[in-house]
C-alpha cells in the first residue's frame, strides 16, 4: 500500500467497503491513515491515485490461536514465539491475534503472561493481550486438556490474574467450578471472562451473566448442549441478548447447520475463531499433546481416539466457509471476524473497525475472498 517510509501512513482506494458493524459495503471509497491511525474516509474521485484493492475489511481478530508457523504456545511461551505465530497467522488475514495458552500444570500460566508481556514491551505487532483456556476448567468437559491439569482457581490465581499487564486478558473457565463471589471479582478487575469446557447449567450461565460473564468459548464444543427442558450452555448463549460467542467454523467442530442457526440468532455476537495449533501455516503435520500423538490429516487434528486437539484452520477459511455454508451475507461474516470480537473484548473503538481514529489496521481481500495484504497499525505486514 502506498505509505510513507516509516510504513504508519498513506491510503488505500477500496472497491468495496466493510467498515465491520455488519453493514452493506460502501463503494469506491478512500481510506486515509497517519501515524497508524485512520484520519479520512471519503468517496474516491478521478483525480485519486492510491493503491487498490478489491475488499477492505477492519483487521481480523482471532480471539482463540494456539499456534502456526510450527511453533505452539504451550511449548514456547516466549515473544519470539508470538512473533512467529502472530505472523504465521498473516496468512489467513489476521491482523490481531489472543494467542491461546491452554491448561498446563500449576502456575505454568504464568509464564504465558510474562511472555505476552515481553511480546508488548517489544512491540511485536498485532498482539491484543492474552488467551488463557484453563486451568479452571470442568472435569466433566476436558476435550484435548490435560485432565490431571485441571483444577479450581484460588486466591493467588486471582490475585495474579488481575494484577496482569499485559493488554486484554480473556479466561476461559467453568462458572460452575469457581468459587463463590470470584468471578464477579474477575470481572470487575477487568478480564474478559467466557464460559467454556463447562457442563453448567443455563441457570448457572444466567448467574454468571449476571456477575459480568462476556461469552462462550468455541460454541457447542465442550459443553453442556441445549435439549428440550435443559437449554445447556448452548441455549444461555441462544437465549442471551447480550453474551458473544466464539465458533470454529472448518466443518470438522460443528456441523454446518448449527453453525447456520447460530449465525442466524446472533449475528451481531458470533465471533469466528481458528482454535488454530503450530500446523497453520507451517511445515508439521504431527505433534505431541500431553503425551498423546495429535495429526494432522484432511484438515482435521485428532488424538489416535479421534478426539478433535484443536483446530487446521485460518481466519479467511472460516470466512469462505460460513460464505458458502450458511446464506449469511458478506458483511455480516466480514463482522464476525472483525467487529464482533471487537465488542466481545471492548476494543470497538480502536479494533475491528474501519472509522475515522481507529487503529489503522486492515485486511485486504480479493474479490474471490482470497488475502491481498495486512496492515497493522498502519505498517503493511503482509
Amino acid at each position: 500500500m502506498s505509505s510513507t517510509d516509516q510504513g504508519r501512513s498513506g491510503r488505500i482506494f477500496a472497491r468495496d467497503l466493510f467498515d465491520g458493524t455488519g453493514g452493506p459495503a460502501l463503494r469506491d471509497r478512500i481510506v486515509h491513515f497517519d501515524g497508524g491511525r485512520i484520519t479520512e474516509i471519503r468517496p474516491a474521485s478521478a483525480r485519486d491515485d492510491a493503491p487498490e484493492v478489491d475488499i477492505l475489511a477492519p483487521g481480523f481478530i482471532d480471539m482463540q490461536i494456539n499456534g502456526a508457523a510450527d511453533t505452539q504456545f504451550n511449548f514456547d511461551p516466549s515473544a519470539a514465539a508470538l512473533r512467529r505465530i502472530a505472523h504465521g497467522s498473516r496468512e489467513g488475514g489476521t491482523a490481531y491475534i489472543l494467542p491461546t495458552f491452554i491448561t498446563a500444570a500449576g502456575t505454568d500460566y504464568a509464564r504465558a503472561l510474562d511472555a505476552v508481556h515481553s511480546a508488548v514491551e517489544e512491540g511485536v505487532p498485532g498482539i491484543l493481550g492474552l488467551h488463557l483456556e484453563g486451568p479452571f476448567l470442568s472435569h466433566l468437559r476436558p476435550g484435548i486438556h490435560d485432565p490431571v491439569a485441571i483444577r479450581q482457581m484460588d486466591e493467588s490465581d486471582l490475585d495474579r490474574l488481575t494484577a496482569a499487564d499485559v493488554g486484554t486478558v480473556l479466561l476461559t473457565l467453568a462458572p460452575e467450578a469457581l468459587p463463590a463471589g470470584m468471578l464477579k471479582r474477575l470481572t470487575q478487575a477487568g478480564l474478559r471472562v467466557f464460559a467454556g469446557h463447562t457442563e453448567a447449567t443455563a441457570d448457572q450461565i444466567a448467574q454468571a451473566e449476571a456477575e459480568g460473564l462476556v461469552g462462550v468459548t468455541h460454541l457447542f464444543n465442550a459443553m453442556s448442549q441445549m435439549t428440550g427442558r435443559a437449554p445447556g450452555v448452548v441455549g444461555a448463549a441462544f437465549a442471551s441478548e447480550t453474551l458473544f460467542a466464539g465458533i470454529i467454523a472448518d466443518g470438522h467442530h460443528v456441523d454446518w447447520r448449527n453453525i447456520a442457526v447460530a449465525a442466524r440468532l446472533m449475528p451481531d455476537r458470533l465471533c469466528l475463531v481458528t482454535d488454530a495449533m503450530l500446523t497453520l501455516a507451517g511445515n508439521l503435520t504431527q505433534f505431541e499433546l500431553h503425551g498423546e500423538v495429535i495429526t494432522q490429516s484432511g484438515g482435521r487434528l485428532t488424538n489416535a481416539a479421534g478426539t478433535l486437539a484443536g483446530a487446521h484452520v485460518s481466519m479467511i477459511e472460516c470466512v469462505r466457509n460460513m460464505h458458502d455454508h450458511t446464506g449469511v451475507p458478506l458483511e455480516r461474516i466480514i463482522a464476525m471476524a472483525s467487529g464482533n470480537p471487537a465488542r466481545a473484548l471492548g476494543l470497538e473503538r480502536s479494533v475491528g473497525t474501519i472509522s475515522e481514529g481507529a487503529r489503522a489496521s486492515f485486511t485486504c481481500l480479493t474479490g474471490d475472498l482470497g488475502v491481498a495484504g495486512v496492515i497493522v497499525d498502519g505498517r503493511q505486514e503482509l
